[in-house]
């Protein structure tokens, strides 16, 4: 931000309203310097008039000019070379009549530099300059002379010392000003992009817990409905026991729909703890593919955090998935083991196996990996070909 534009007031930053100040201060110099045109020095009746003339002139040379100079938003630096040439005229008059005007300098060089820092160390030199000039055209002596010499030769110093000064602050907190809105507009994005994290992690977890309860259990009615349909015909008992399993399969895809819905615990979870909620997984496993399935509870069991609890129900849950769809496997076994610092849940299957090398294209896996680290657990998969497949979970 150059030095001229930082003088400006800018909406919602500290140096609005300013103008108004500034305008008192100009009118209370001014009023001042016309007090000491009428008291002090040896000028004529004539010489005070034409003094007083000369600062009244400034008033509204100002009011028409020097705040559309200084406040305005014109890039063309015209009207401020124009107002300012017409002060040092203006001023040039005063002094020529009455020598106790240079009081006036006091409001005219903070005016340099709010029209322009390039235009105001000219127009001040030259508002100093014309005090000395005056005094050589009227043939001041010698000791009068260095005393203006002097007077301003420390004017122009302080005026442009000053004046700098104060252009660096403004320019200063400008550049703060900046900052804050920046800050501000980053806070913002900042903000927006937590919220579309927040949206994009609920849509992971909402996809999570539909693969692992609503899709699965989707899954198994549409298999056992295929198992009675192959036997309807022939062997009524094993169809109605193919039936019976549809029917609390729905039931129970029902409470795990209601309970995503609510945002509670799984209902497999609601009413018996992990170690009874995975042998029920391992039994409806049994009995919905006719593989042999076993659970087991090795260490003394103890309560875990809910969250916990619930991602070793689902990788439970996914991977006997994948022993019903994918495995082939004529048996299966699932082992919750409490040890010291941390539980750990196994299924393993005698199947088919695979390469775990190789990338998956599905969303079992990455989900149950998923699960498992976002509670900073480790999940592991061992398979061969032709061997089986081993899935754990290991949590703390």
């Amino acid at each position: 931000m150059s030095p001229d534009q930082a003088a400006r007031p800018a909406t919602g930053h500290a140096w609005d309203g300013g103008e108004r100040r500034w305008n008192a201060y100009f009118a209370v110099v001014l009023a001042g310097t016309l007090g000491l045109t009428q008291v002090a020095g040896q000028a004529t009746g004539h010489g005070r008039l034409v003094a007083s003339a000369a600062l009244i002139a400034m008033v509204p040379w100002y009011l028409f000019l020097g705040r559309r100079a200084m406040y305005g938003r014109a890039d063309s630096v015209l009207p401020g070379i124009v107002y300012l040439c017409g002060l040092v005229a203006l001023l040039a008059v005063a002094e020529a009549n009455a020598a106790s005007v240079t009081f006036i300098l006091l409001a005219l060089g903070p005016q340099c530099f709010m029209v322009s820092y390039g235009l105001a160390i000219v127009a001040v030199v030259a508002m100093n300059a014309t005090g000395v000039l005056i005094a050589l055209a009227r043939g001041a002596s010698g000791a009068e002379l260095q005393t203006t010499i002097w007077i301003a030769v420390l004017g122009t110093a302080f005026s442009i010392g000053f004046g700098t000064w104060i252009i660096r602050i403004i320019d200063q907190s400008a550049e703060r000003a900046e900052l804050i809105a920046q800050l501000e507009r980053t806070r913002a994005e900042l903000g927006e992009a937590n919220r579309e994290a927040g949206r994009l992690a609920e849509r992971d977890r909402l996809a999570s817990e539909i693969h692992d309860t609503i899709a699965q259990g989707f899954t198994s009615i549409v298999m056992l409905v295929q198992a009675a349909e192959a036997v309807i015909g022939d062997d009524t008992d094993r169809a109605r026991k193919q039936l019976d399993l549809i029917a609390r399969t729905a039931r129970e895809n029902l409470a795990e729909a209601r309970a995503l819905v609510s945002g509670l615990a799984p209902a497999a979870l609601a009413a018996a703890p992990l170690a009874d909620a995975l042998a029920r997984l391992a039994d409806r496993a049994g009995e919905e593919s006719g593989v042999r399935a076993t659970f087991e509870v090795r260490g003394e069991p103890r309560p875990l955090g809910t969250g916990a609890e619930v991602v070793l129900l689902r990788v439970c849950q996914e991977a006997l998935a994948n022993v019903r769809r994918h495995a082939g496997a004529s048996s299966a076994q699932v082992v919750l083991s409490y040890c010291d610092n941390e539980v750990s849940l196994e299924v393993s299957d005698d199947g088919t196996g695979f390469n775990a090398e190789l990338p998956t294209t599905g969303y079992g896996l990455r989900g149950m990996r998923a699960r498992v680290s976002e509670i900073g657990g480790e999940l592991t998969v061992r398979s061969v070909p032709g061997k089986g497949t081993t899935v754990t979970a290991e949590v703390r």
